[in-house]
């Protein structure tokens, strides 16, 4: 299951949505273009972790069985994007 995560603040570097699923998540980020009232979005991909101390780590190395997650989280994150376009 995909989890959704709604994000309503939009300031600088402030991720706009994000998609989990198990420790993999996809973040859409809102950016603005310099000089310019246009925006544009990134997407970026971690795995979430604990460390033998348990404390929470984040990286962007995924393991073979984070890829189906991986291509899940990132297929919910386009279809965000695009039909947010649309719109």
């Amino acid at each position: 299951m995909v989890e959704e995560v709604n994000m309503n603040s939009f300031g600088k570097n402030q991720p706009e949505k994000r998609f989990s699923a198990g420790g993999i998540q996809a973040t859409v980020w809102k950016n603005k273009v310099k000089d310019s009232e246009d925006t544009y979005q990134t997407v970026s991909v971690q795995r979430c972790y604990k460390d033998k101390e348990g404390n929470w780590k984040h990286t962007d190395s995924l393991r073979v069985t984070d890829i189906p997650k991986a291509n899940l989280v990132l297929q919910k994150a386009y279809e965000y994007i695009v039909l947010k376009k649309e719109e």
